[in-house]
């Protein structure tokens, strides 16, 4: 029997993770003592992984695939194969940037006015690079937390800080002087196990199953009858995610109309097919999705 040890990400990706794996169909149990969970597929091993040292542990083949950022996998500079983003909402998850920050009053106010200063964060090789790239010799340090702190009490010069709207770093008295780097969530694999047929068949599997289920999230299936002489004004209603599906009824001039649609529109688009003559209409709920 094939076995996939796959890296979970711990810490903040963790219970949306365990929480897709589940709408993919397979069922990871953790525990509080135990970075090893279980799952009702004997073909899968979880590890629970810090996002910070995923892609090194699949580059290394301790593992043959796992979920983390862009940001850390070009932080360690690891070769790993980038299968897929993992879409866990409308947008991309955590489609994050890492931002350079200073005081909201400081004179500094471009990029190159770093010179010579010093800079906390926990991007620490990334950042040297890009300051390298860019011609800036200063002073990159480390930051455990609370990097944002460092900079308002004079700790530091800036701060490079992972950020999806910029309302904490405002609400910190922060402003925005250059971004470092965009980052998504990624499902990633070691090379040699993609070599390997069987597992190479394994790690697709899951990433299709994962797929449908992220497609899946935020839509509702909706069925409903139609008089035939009602369907084009009915399916001009219809914010169809695909042509609806259109099958005969038994009962003359009827037809049967299936779709799948945004649940958000549900409320609007329900009563508008009613009015205009849809008759036993059923809105159930999606697992998956493939397109």
């Amino acid at each position: 029997m094939t076995k996939i040890k796959i890296g979970i990400p711990k810490g903040s990706l963790q219970e949306k993770t365990i929480e897709i794996f589940s709408k993919a169909g397979f069922n990871i149990y953790t525990s509080s003592r135990s970075y090893f969970p279980s799952a009702d597929d004997p073909e899968l091993k979880p590890v629970l992984v810090r996002a910070q040292d995923m892609s090194r542990y699949v580059e290394e083949g301790v593992l043959d695939c796992g979920i983390t950022g862009e940001d850390w996998i070009l932080e360690n500079n690891s070769k790993v194969l980038r299968l897929s983003e993992l879409m866990y909402a409308k947008k991309t998850l955590n489609s994050v940037r890492w931002v350079i920050a200073v005081r909201e009053d400081s004179k500094i106010n471009k990029i190159n006015q770093l010179k010579g200063k010093r800079i906390a964060t926990e991007l620490v090789k990334y950042t040297k690079k890009f300051f390298r790239k860019n011609k800036i010799d200063l002073d990159v340090e480390f930051s455990w937390g609370a990097t944002e702190v460092k900079v308002k009490s004079g700790l530091v010069d800036a701060i490079v800080e992972l950020t999806e709207t910029g309302q904490s770093l405002r609400a910190n008295g922060l402003k925005e002087i250059g971004t470092i780097c965009e980052s998504v969530t990624k499902f990633i694999a070691n090379k040699e196990s993609y070599k390997n047929k069987q597992k190479k068949k394994k790690i697709d599997d899951i990433l299709l199953l994962l797929r449908s289920a992220l497609n899946a999230r935020g839509k509702v299936g909706l069925k409903l009858n139609i008089k035939e002489k009602d369907l084009n004004k009915i399916i001009s209603l219809l914010p169809a995610l695909k042509k609806p599906t259109i099958s005969s009824l038994t009962l003359k001039n009827w037809v049967a109309c299936e779709v799948i649609l945004e649940e958000k529109d549900v409320r609007k688009i329900i009563p508008l097919l009613k009015e205009n003559g849809a008759q036993g209409i059923i809105e159930y709920p999606l697992n998956k999705v493939l397109y």
